[in-house]
């Protein structure tokens, strides 16, 4: 009877135990997926907000534009004035002109009449 009982408890079916081994590489597998998640998400963190991300980029290229834009203001700003002095130099009636706008000169014989706004009295 014993033999029948242990051929008889042989062939019971067993629940599938979780080995220990079984245990642990699934933890690990677990820890590798939370480190590479962990890993990802520093890297696009980076990629947006690092020193040569791309905030930092965006902000360097609208510098650039700004600049740009300024070095052609004064390149515009170069040409013009190397044109006045062309003219101050060549032209005397270029000469005559900046003398009576910005300096106020009139030629001699000329006259002068100087005109004023008068508002009008109030009505009684």
């Amino acid at each position: 009877m014993a033999k029948t009982d242990s051929t008889h408890a042989d062939s019971r079916p067993r629940l599938p135990q979780r080995s220990q081994q079984g245990h642990n590489s699934a933890r690990a597998r677990q820890i590798v997926r939370v480190l590479l998640f962990f890993f990802a998400v520093v890297l696009v963190v980076d990629a947006l907000v690092g020193e040569r991300g791309l905030l930092a980029s965006r902000r360097a290229d609208r510098q650039y534009e700004e600049v740009a834009a300024s070095t052609a203001r004064q390149l515009a700003e170069n040409d013009r004035l190397r044109e006045e002095k062309r003219r101050l130099e060549e032209d005397p009636a270029a000469i005559e002109e900046v003398a009576r706008r910005e300096l106020g000169l009139i030629r001699p014989g000329e006259k002068l009449f100087i005109i004023k706004d008068v508002t009008a009295p109030p009505a009684r």
